[in-house]
């Protein structure tokens, strides 16, 4: 097995407004800090698939770019916060019928946010 190089990535405030233009989703959970604290959140948090992308992202340098990416599966066990850093850390392992096996997860402020998440990418 090899490590991926790591994937650091450092949402600011803006960057969940921005994906909730460009995704549709202004679910206020992830747009309004009053909001998101009504409901038990710490504020307002990034998308989850915000954050299956940079998943993706990181995957996909196994393989020859975006378009090398197979299959994609996650186990979102917390929420990614803007305004701090995300790190997405992942080794390449098993090859199958034209891929390799890639296990992935995402930490953020010493918690692991996702785990166990694995992705299938043709090298």
């Amino acid at each position: 097995m090899s490590a991926l190089p790591d994937l650091t990535v450092a949402p600011d405030r803006i960057t969940a407004v921005r994906y909730a233009g460009a995704s549709g989703d202004f679910n206020p959970i992830h747009v309004d800090d009053d909001v998101a604290q009504a409901v038990g959140l710490p504020g307002r948090i990034m998308h989850g698939l915000w954050t299956m992308a940079q998943i993706a992202r990181a995957a996909q340098q196994a393989g020859d770019g975006p378009l090398a990416l197979r299959r994609l599966q996650v186990k979102f066990r917390g929420p990614a916060l803007p305004g701090e850093e995300l790190t997405v850390t992942g080794t390449v392992g098993e090859a199958g019928e034209g891929t390799v096996r890639v296990a992935l997860e995402v930490r953020q402020a010493g918690k692991r946010i996702v785990r166990d998440a694995d992705a299938d990418v043709a090298p």
